[in-house]
């Protein structure tokens, strides 16, 4: 692939993680535990997986903006690097949005064949939280089609070069 290219997908990516990585910190900034809950202290650590998953998927985004924008301002372009970096944006954040290692909630796959958002919850949440995923998602959808090429492309670049 091109330079420019693998440039103006990282510049793609780079905007869509500067606004997810903002959507989320501002719910998380502005939502507290107790608010989640509602005073069903059963759901309790759920919710704690729920906003532990949030959180690891900002840390991701944010990390991952910031190479960005070191590869992004390098001079020559770094097309070895970029590749690498969408790989990592892929594993870290496109999967991990879909399927979070702490099953906080899950993707249904049938429901890209509908139409409706493929992002579900084990258990009933807040208007607030289901809003955020399903704001999100459209855009992870995206990331994930345009990124899914660097995850067979970079494997085969590891494999071939042992």
């Amino acid at each position: 692939m091109g330079n420019t290219l693998v440039s103006t997908q990282l510049k793609e990516v780079e905007e869509f993680l500067t606004v997810s990585s903002k959507r989320i910190e501002n719910f998380l900034n502005e939502t507290v535990l107790n608010q989640l809950i509602q005073g069903n202290n059963e759901d309790l650590y759920y919710y704690k997986l729920i906003l532990s998953s949030l959180r690891k998927l900002l840390v991701y985004s944010e990390e991952n903006l910031e190479a960005c924008k070191v590869i992004l301002q390098s001079d020559p372009f770094q097309k070895a690097a970029a590749e690498k970096t969408l790989y990592r944006i892929y594993h870290q954040c496109i999967v991990e949005f879909f399927s979070p290692k702490n099953d906080a909630w899950f993707e249904d796959s049938r429901s890209a064949y509908t139409g409706r958002n493929s992002i579900k919850f084990y258990k009933v949440v807040p208007e607030s939280l289901h809003n955020l995923l399903k704001d999100l998602e459209g855009g992870f959808q995206k990331m994930r089609e345009d990124l899914e090429f660097y995850e067979t492309d970079y494997r085969t670049k590891i494999t071939q070069s042992k």
